[in-house]
């Protein structure tokens, strides 16, 4: 068995500038067991899509005790550096996010993804708050001796004006210096799709920059040719894997 320690390492290894690691996001322990086979170099869940696999809706709808439940079993099951989609920790105070992150390193995670939206809310954390929240996800990782790559998502552009994005640009760059004092190892831009605007960001910033492969962003290439080191597909693949699902049954008939 390959330790977390030696995963954590690895993972951090594979955020190249201009040459992202491509996570195909999955929702369970077969997913991840494919990626593998099919020579994935690390596997990430997709909170939209364990959600939705196991009868729930996303924002923190499924369970906490599930949610570790299933880490612990694709931890086990693959030897593959594995990243979850946090969400907002399952709590909105610091020591209770510093808790439940320890329970999913201790299920085997040695990478988050942890978002400044307020789930089940309205808006955003502000600065100072998201600032203290991913300092106890720091904490909390040092109290279990990983080093936790912490992938600070800033949810600025996902779901807003395509149009409004050139002005969150500078909101953006204020987070991402923020969130990495307070311990973040990576930014995460989901929903911007313009690349001379993520290249605007990659440029600017000390933190690996992950997007999330949608609308405009199709092909990988273009978007290792911006500088971006990191490259999602969130519930895409889940909506493609339900898509052949019904397909195929369909053909059935």
């Amino acid at each position: 068995m390959i330790d977390q320690t030696h995963k954590s390492e690895q993972f951090r290894a594979l955020h190249t500038k201009g040459d992202p690691l491509v996570l195909y996001n999955i929702w369970d322990a077969g997913g991840a067991r494919s990626l593998a086979e099919a020579g994935a170099e690390a596997v990430a869940t997709g909170s939209w899509s364990m959600a939705a696999a196991h009868g729930f809706e996303d924002g923190e709808d499924v369970p906490l005790d599930l949610v570790v439940q299933l880490v612990e079993r694709i931890a086990s099951t693959v030897e593959l550096p594995l990243t979850v989609d946090f969400e907002g920790g399952y709590a909105a105070a610091p020591e209770q996010v510093a808790e439940n992150t320890r329970r999913i390193i201790q299920a085997g995670a040695i990478g988050v993804n942890f978002e400044d939206r307020i789930v089940q809310g309205e808006g955003l954390y502000t600065v100072q708050d998201q600032v203290e929240r991913i300092r106890a996800v720091r904490q909390a990782a040092e109290k279990e001796g990983i080093e936790l790559f912490i992938n600070a998502r800033t949810d600025l552009f996902l779901g807003t004006d395509p149009s409004t994005h050139s002005m969150r640009v500078g909101d953006a760059l204020e987070r991402e210096a923020a969130y990495k004092d307070a311990g973040a190892d990576g930014f995460f831009i989901p929903g911007l799709t313009d690349q001379l605007l993520i290249q605007k960001i990659v440029d600017a910033v000390n933190l690996p920059v992950n997007v999330m492969m949608m609308g405009e962003l199709t092909s990988i290439g273009s978007v290792a040719d911006i500088g971006v080191s990191r490259a999602s597909f969130g519930p895409g693949p889940y909506f493609n894997a339900m898509s052949d699902l019904k397909e195929r049954f369909g053909s059935l008939k």
